[in-house]
């Protein structure tokens, strides 16, 4: 008869998911320590890792905690519309957090139903997590930690996690055959073009060029950094792209519901002139780190990737621009045009 811990990662697999291991919630304590090192190393990210606090003792907010279950689910399978490939983030594209449509959604509720069935008190944060996620992970053996921040398991570098608190004590741990980064490499650090990974482990966030251009990067016409995106719009995946352990990882078989529909809408030209409406029905809830009324910030970001990847088509779009009802929009065209001489 199986236990408890061997059910749940049983069903785990059932689901689809590729790992599932369990830890006990006191294997989360180092996890404060590593955070209290990661602002040491970089001190002006501090203000940046405020917000991530609340997960430093999950047990201040959930006493009753014994156990965390965690699992990663590949999304390395998926085919990526062309028009949208170097210019969005992968892991934005097939982001499955609040996706009804997508079978890890289901899945992740499934799961959390049948551990309900279990007799289990569980507990998670769909969007942002319940504890230090790739913390949990290593501490599961689920994969390792990368030179580049990022955990990986066999599918390389192209995992969502997910983890569940639970009020019952258990352990399970997964087993891995990830090889360590090749001696030496630093693809990634080298490839890291605002240079915010400066050092293996170590980073500046607000320096990220996936930061920059999501829910930070408010003042694009007055950031330096804004020069080095290159073909970014909406996150950045150059680290992952150059990790020789990522080299043959992403299969694209599958269609990831509803994206190659929506993917025509979301070209440089298209977004710039997209419709408030459409944004907030068909886009926002699925990039949903800016608002629904922050179109502005997508077609900043659009400016900003016109003027680092200029051609002569993109001239009429962005002197329009400069008339935009928008003060953040009108302010990055006129900049581009007086950069530019475009007027």
């Amino acid at each position: 008869m199986h236990t408890i811990e061997k059910m749940i990662q049983n069903k785990a697999y059932e689901l689809g998911y590729e790992k599932c291991g369990i830890i006990p919630i006191s294997l989360m304590e180092g996890y404060a320590e590593k955070f209290k090192e990661r602002i040491e190393k970089v001190p002006k990210s501090k203000m940046f890792y405020e917000n991530q606090k609340r997960l430093l003792n999950p047990l201040a907010m959930y006493p009753w905690a014994k156990s965390v279950v965690v699992l990663a689910a590949s999304y390395g399978k998926y085919k990526i519309p062309e028009v949208v490939k170097g210019h969005i983030a992968k892991s934005y594209l097939f982001d499955t957090r609040i996706d009804k449509n997508t079978r890890e959604y289901q899945n992740n509720r499934a799961l959390e139903k049948y551990m309900q069935e279990l007799g289990l008190k569980v507990e998670t944060n769909q969007k942002f997590g319940v504890v230090g996620m790739r913390w949990a992970a290593l501490q599961a053996g689920i994969g390792i930690i990368r030179r580049n921040n990022f955990l990986y398991t066999e599918s390389g570098s192209w995992v969502h996690l997910e983890a569940w608190i639970t009020d019952r004590e258990m352990e399970l741990k997964e087993t891995n055959e990830v090889p360590q980064c090749p001696k030496a490499c630093n693809r990634c650090i080298a490839s890291c073009p605002t240079k915010s990974l400066s050092a293996p482990y170590t980073m500046s966030p607000t320096e990220c060029v996936s930061f920059l251009t999501t829910f930070g990067g408010r003042n694009l016409p007055q950031e330096p950094l804004s020069r080095t995106f290159g073909n970014c719009i909406y996150g950045c995946d150059i680290c992952q792209d150059v990790c020789p352990m990522n080299k043959g990882k992403w299969k694209e078989e599958e269609e990831f519901p509803g994206l190659a529909e929506l993917s025509s809408a979301l070209t440089p030209e298209n977004i710039l002139n997209m419709e408030e409406e459409f944004y907030r029905e068909k886009v926002q809830p699925k990039f949903f780190y800016l608002s629904a009324e922050e179109l502005w910030k997508w077609k900043v970001d659009v400016l900003c990737y016109m003027r680092n990847s200029y051609n002569e088509t993109y001239r009429p779009l962005i002197i329009n621009a400069c008339n935009n009802e928008n003060y953040k929009i009108r302010e990055m065209a006129c900049s581009i045009c007086r950069e530019l001489y475009l007027q």
